[in-house]
């Protein structure tokens, strides 16, 4: 059952990659193609956190970002051999472990997260992100909704 989750979890690396790849060799830096009136690609680099916190930290935030991403990435894969039979919990976790892994391979290789996903409306642009970013939050809002959810005695999870 523990290779099902961390199979979704390669899934989710190998796509967050390949997609940042095509965007890599396809776009300069800061070059912007519209998409729809709200949506564009446009290669961005984020040394930050997910959705450029902590962006202009000064490079602190490569390592400290790379140590929470190893972290919290045991931590999961260790959650996940516990409860690989709770189907949305485990499928809420390899999102977040995939997402996680992806950025760390893009800290570890170039000391930023290419981003590329850019929503915006008139003037006002969400920071850019991409692919992992994504699975962690989808991940994030699924362990949420999770523990919502009612348990095997009827009662509600808390």
């Amino acid at each position: 059952m523990l290779n099902r989750w961390l199979s979704l979890s390669a899934l989710v690396i190998v796509l967050d990659q390949l997609s940042k790849a095509w965007i890599t060799n396809h776009f300069a830096f800061g070059e912007s193609f519209t998409v729809l009136s709200v949506f564009n690609l446009m290669l961005a680099h984020n040394t930050g956190a997910a959705f450029s916190f902590l962006n202009d930290a000064g490079g602190m935030q490569r390592w400290l970002f790379s140590i929470i991403a190893i972290v919290a990435s045991a931590w999961i894969v260790w959650l996940l051999r516990k409860h690989a039979t709770q189907t949305l919990f485990a499928f809420a976790l390899s999102l977040i472990l995939g997402g996680a892994l992806g950025n760390l391979i893009d800290r570890l290789a170039y000391g930023y997260v290419v981003d590329f996903l850019s929503f915006h409306w008139d003037e006002h642009f969400f920071p850019a992100f991409n692919l992992a970013d994504s699975a962690i939050t989808c991940g994030a809002f699924l362990l949420i909704f999770d523990s919502f959810k009612e348990n095997k005695h009827g009662t509600v999870a808390g």
